[in-house]
């Protein structure tokens, strides 16, 4: 027969057809596939000195059996064997649980090996693993691998021992050589000979470095040949706009850009004067002018006789941005409507109209706007903000209500550097990191709840200036299961604080979305004073006369959510505080609230966020488009994901990568994955 890594794992001894099905569903479905499936830990099981193992740490010793073992039967098909074990000096107890069987393999002056936990008090070792006879050529190290029952990791280890020894030499090299050499990684059948058979942590270390820059390179370069292949493939159309008006527009703005918004621009701006479609995804900070951005660039877009498109995910912060573009357009001509599902009748038949007449220069709206009936005249440019509350399907279909139109995402959510470049590697991205002149930081305060009636003696004196606050809460109703204030609560309890005084609202998401509109709305006119409210407020609602924001529990909410609820305050000239009411027991609570404390910069949280809590919560358990690494950790290993991405960009635009063989198993990968037949869109 020959071979080849890709045999079932049927022909291995031992492997029989039921194994390969249980293998099959670890993702094991060939010899290649075993040899490649990696371990995600090392056990460090050289011989201890007992003298020096500390309570309950995990040892792995040597020793003779002193007496005849024991065997305890409890319970259905339960059982407990005792093994009494001379370990040099120290006569020590050995407990398996549901071994009995072991009773008949040992007998008196047996050498075995035993690993397990080691109890320093009661001088016992609850086993966890067992080998008779002395283990004389035994590894120091030894690989756990993520297994699916029936099968173990030690039954695995032995189908890898026995793949490695028939087929190790199939294994073919998947990295050019001069990457090889500039980062002095080991060739790939000596860095897996590693993995499986590490001799010593730092030859694992440099194994898997060797295998973290390989998944990173490989993902980057799928990313980067499909950005290629859009920018080739999907020709858009150049915007050539009047430079003259649009320096007379920007000049006109009530207000100065700050250097970051002109980078920013100009970014844009280039984009449109080009015949490749834009595929940009722009990143502010709560306040650092993405409004003013996305008028610019609309204005610019509109010269050109094309209209262009704002969705936003609220009717709120549709009206916001409604009302804002008209005021920053108001010397121009162009015309600006307002599409959400409020807009009915006639209104909406002539409103449809006209933007198909080309009438409607701009038109800003919810998921209206991708409703079958909404036809352009000539779209050119498609904004959508806070894109990541749109679903991969909505922002398709706005974008086909044109011809091949630029695209700019907007989001005040900051990604991490790390996370920008992994999920969003195929777009161009933007970042205005600098706040306008004359914003007052926000201040902001971490508080334990015994506190709160010096809290509240503080929002008093605010609502008496005629200012408004928001409190947040983390349940809407009161639950059995988490001891956290609710909002039903907490609206009940400031009620009764300020019967009279103030009038207070109180917002959820189990609420009608028009109950919830009427409520924003009567808060952003001044008619609420205090919004008690769960996290419904974290994105897009603008009420600059607002200065305090209150976060109950704010330990529940990782950074990122509690800097968009800071966000919702210090919108106007008045200085602005949020108050963090916490507890936290854990070290990591008590660290998110140092640190919120500490920096009002976004960007410095999302990345501090990060790290507490993973890539995974970062977006949500179910965020599409984050990747799964079997190796590479994109938080701990983000040197090398940059570095992968700097090298993945040189490669696709390298002559040879397209011809030559050394690339052939790169190429290889990109045609099998989708990135250069344009599947990955999206």
């Amino acid at each position: 027969m020959t071979k080849s890594l890709e045999l079932p794992t049927t022909v291995l001894k031992g492997v029989g057809e039921e194994t390969a099905e249980n293998l099959m569903a670890m993702g094991i479905n060939n010899i290649g596939d075993l040899l490649q499936y990696l371990p995600f830990r090392y056990e460090d099981v050289r011989l201890r000195d007992l003298a020096e193992v500390s309570h309950d740490e995990k040892i792995t010793v040597e020793g003779k059996v002193h007496s005849e073992p024991t065997v305890m039967y409890y319970g259905r098909k339960k059982n407990r064997i005792t093994i009494h074990l001379l370990v040099e000096r120290y006569l020590i107890k050995v407990t398996f649980f549901n071994r009995a069987y072991l009773k008949g393999q040992l007998s008196p002056q047996d050498i075995i090996t035993v690993t397990g936990k080691w109890d320093k008090h009661r001088q016992t070792i609850t086993g966890q693993d067992i080998k008779i006879g002395s283990q004389t050529e035994t590894a120091d190290f030894e690989p756990v691998y993520p297994v699916k029952s029936p099968i173990t990791v030690k039954a695995l280890r032995r189908f890898i021992v026995q793949a490695f020894n028939e087929y190790g030499d199939e294994i073919e090299e998947t990295l050019p050589a001069h990457i090889l050499k500039k980062y002095k990684l080991p060739g790939r059948k000596e860095a897996l000979r590693v993995m499986h058979f590490p001799h010593s942590p730092d030859e694992a270390k440099q194994a898997r470095r060797r295998f973290v820059y390989e998944e990173f390179l490989y993902f980057q370069l799928k990313m980067q040949a499909f950005r290629k292949l859009e920018r080739e493939q999907s020709k858009g159309v150049a915007l050539h706009y009047d430079l003259e008006k649009l320096k007379t527009f920007i000049a006109s703005l009530p207000f100065q850009l700050t250097n970051a918004q002109k980078k920013v621009v100009n970014e844009i701006c280039s984009d449109l004067k080009s015949p490749i479609k834009m595929n940009r995804l722009l990143q502010g900070d709560v306040g650092s002018g993405k409004t003013a951005v996305a008028a610019i660039s609309l204005y610019a877009c509109v010269t050109t006789g094309y209209q262009g498109a704002l969705m936003v995910p609220t009717e709120i912060l549709a009206e916001q941005h409604f009302q804002s573009l008209t005021s920053l357009l108001a010397e121009t001509d162009v015309k600006i409507e307002l599409l959400t599902s409020s807009v009915k009748g006639k209104k909406r038949k002539d409103l449809l109209e006209r933007l198909k007449q080309g009438e409607i220069h701009i038109l800003i709206g919810t998921h209206a706007l991708i409703q079958h009936d909404v036809n352009f005249h000539k779209l050119g440019l498609v904004i959508t903000d806070e894109q990541h509350r749109f679903g991969v399907e909505q922002r398709r279909i706005l974008r086909e209500k044109g011809e091949r139109p630029d695209v700019l995402f907007m989001t005040a959510t900051p990604i991490p550097r790390t996370l920008a470049i992994t999920v969003f590697g195929e777009m161009d991205v933007s970042i205005i990191d600098e706040m306008p002149s004359g914003r007052k930081t926000i201040e902001t305060h971490w508080a334990k709840h015994n506190m709160l009636d010096r809290i509240l003696d503080f929002v008093e004196k605010e609502l008496k200036k005629g200012r408004q606050a928001y409190i947040i809460c983390p349940l809407i109703e009161e639950s059995d299961k988490l001891d956290f204030q609710n909002a039903i609560d907490v609206y009940d309890l400031l009620s009764n604080y300020f019967h009279g005084k103030f009038k207070i609202g109180l917002m959820h998401g189990r609420l009608p979305a028009s109950e919830k509109e009427e409520i924003m709305r009567d808060f952003s006119d001044n008619k609420i004073q205090l919004l008690v409210s769960t996290t419904v407020v974290e994105v897009g609602v603008n009420v600059p006369n607002a200065t305090v924001m209150i976060v109950y529990d704010a330990e529940r909410f990782g950074l990122s959510q509690l800097h968009q609820l800071r966000g919702r305050v210090g919108r106007g000239s008045e200085q602005s505080y949020c108050i963090l009411l916490a507890d936290p027991k854990t070290e990591v609570g008590k660290e998110r609230m140092r640190i919120m404390t500490e920096t009002n910069d976004g960007f410095v949280l999302s990345e501090r966020d990060l790290e507490l809590r993973g890539p995974g919560d970062f977006f949500g358990k179910k965020q599409s488009g984050l990747p799964e690494f079997k190796v590479a950790d994109m938080v701990h290993d983000y040197r090398a994901l940059e570095t992968a991405r700097n090298d993945a960009i040189k490669l696709i635009e390298l002559k040879e990568f397209w011809s030559s063989d050394e690339y052939a198993p790169m190429r290889k990968y990109l045609e099998e994955s989708g990135a250069l037949s344009g599947e990955k869109l999206d």
